[in-house]
């Protein structure tokens, strides 16, 4: 298991105030290249903002966690999901990184950590979506195992539509 990662579980109000702020500086700093600024805001607003955070945790199972580097402690970024009981797996919703912590094998830990948590919860696989554009992202989730099994284009309102890869890693 990789170790240079430790995860804090958002739990109160202030945890949640904190995510969302550093997923609007994530997601601005890195997602406009790709998707658009327009595009990018609409979706920080609808799936990043401290609503849309609070309503997923209170409505829909959510558990997100402070991704943490184990030699300091200092947040470099976030993760996020849910368990599907009735496929019996864990969407990975998000795992999103700053931008100076990339590169640092930080995701590779989010992965044993989710691959643990799967074990622990008797849980089949784990699954997430990834934009056909985010290249670096489907090289990494393939380099962890993942695998893609089907593509969507799924419109999120406002004229604006994702367009994923699922892809899913089996845990056995």
């Amino acid at each position: 298991m990789v170790r240079n990662a430790t995860f804090e579980p958002v739990c109160t109000e202030t945890d949640q105030v904190a995510l969302a702020a550093m997923a609007r500086e994530i997601w601005f700093e890195y997602w406009p290249a790709t998707l658009g600024e327009a595009q990018t805001a609409y979706m920080v607003d609808q799936f990043q903002s401290l609503e849309a955070i609070q309503r997923d945790m209170a409505d829909h199972g959510y558990e997100y966690w402070f991704v943490c580097a184990a030699d300091d402690g200092r947040r470099v970024g976030y993760t996020g999901g849910h368990v599907e009981p009735e496929t019996g797996r864990f969407f990975i919703s998000k795992i999103y990184l700053m931008r100076e912590e990339r590169g640092k094998h930080f995701a590779s830990a989010v992965i044993a950590m989710y691959e643990e948590l799967c074990r622990t919860r008797g849980l089949d696989a784990m699954y997430l979506t990834v934009n056909k554009g985010n290249e670096l992202g489907i090289r990494a989730y393939r380099g962890q195992g993942f695998t893609v099994i089907d593509a969507v284009e799924t419109d999120i309102g406002h004229g604006f539509i994702m367009d994923d890869y699922i892809m899913e890693k089996r845990v056995g």
